[in-house]
């Protein structure tokens, strides 16, 4: 009966407030991000990968690979992102199909998997059930991203548009959760999401199956009764 909810937005587009807000309602989400840290630590497998084609000039001095050396590499040659996706890739996905085992044994109704890039990538969008955008609009986006990481307007641009605009990843999403705003009002928006989940028709066969069963064993139980009093 769970299914799986994919999460995305864009760079500064506050994607890690409505994830806040989903944990604090004790929902299941899988990051995507943490994950691909996780894989990359030294002597794993993509790490050992990474560096026989990037060679030891992207590692910190206690091993770990510098994300923004290798980071930059990889902005400006984009054969260089598709052989780094090609080797992080299949281990991030075998670690979240670990953590969707993980919480459909635990009983979760769904799962939310938080994957910046889910849009870019078809193929894992039609994985999902559903599909939730964290959008806001263009100027709000590019002033969150200029104080936060303290960039000028035309680096701020360019790393904006290195990604699919918003306005298109809005017409694939099922739900679109618009964080233009305040706190407040994103934060309502994101409650009413959880409750249209966890409400979803998807249960409804299973939340069926569950009635009879419990009638039928109560009228079993019933009958067990009248015949040992008769």
């Amino acid at each position: 009966t769970m299914f799986l909810v994919g999460l995305s937005g864009g760079i500064a587009s506050g994607k890690s407030t409505v994830v806040a807000v989903l944990r604090e309602l004790g929902c299941a989400v899988i990051d995507a991000d943490v994950i691909a840290r996780q894989v990359v630590q030294p002597h794993s497998k993509a790490h050992q990968q990474i560096l026989q084609h990037f060679g030891t000039e992207i590692l910190l001095e206690n091993g770990e690979i510098n994300r923004e050396a290798l980071g930059s590499i990889i902005f400006s040659q984009p054969e260089k992102r598709r052989l780094l996706n090609s080797i992080t890739h299949p281990e991030i996905l075998k670690e979240m199909l670990k953590q969707i085992l993980k919480y459909f044994v635990l009983g979760y109704r769904y799962v939310i998997l938080d994957i910046p890039l889910l849009f870019e990538t078809r193929g894992l969008s039609r994985l999902m059930k559903y599909t939730v955008l964290v959008y806001c609009d263009p100027p709000t986006q590019l002033a969150r991203l200029m104080k936060r990481s303290g960039l000028g307007v035309a680096e701020a641009e360019a790393r904006i548009s290195s990604q699919l605009p918003l306005e298109e990843k809005r017409r694939w999403a099922t739900h679109v959760i618009d964080n233009s705003g305040d706190w407040e009002s994103t934060r309502q928006q994101v409650l009413q999401l959880h409750t249209r989940l966890e409400d979803s028709l998807d249960f409804l066969w299973a939340r069926l199956a569950v009635g009879t069963a419990v009638a039928g064993l109560g009228g079993l139980v019933f009958l067990l009764i009248q015949h040992f009093i008769s």
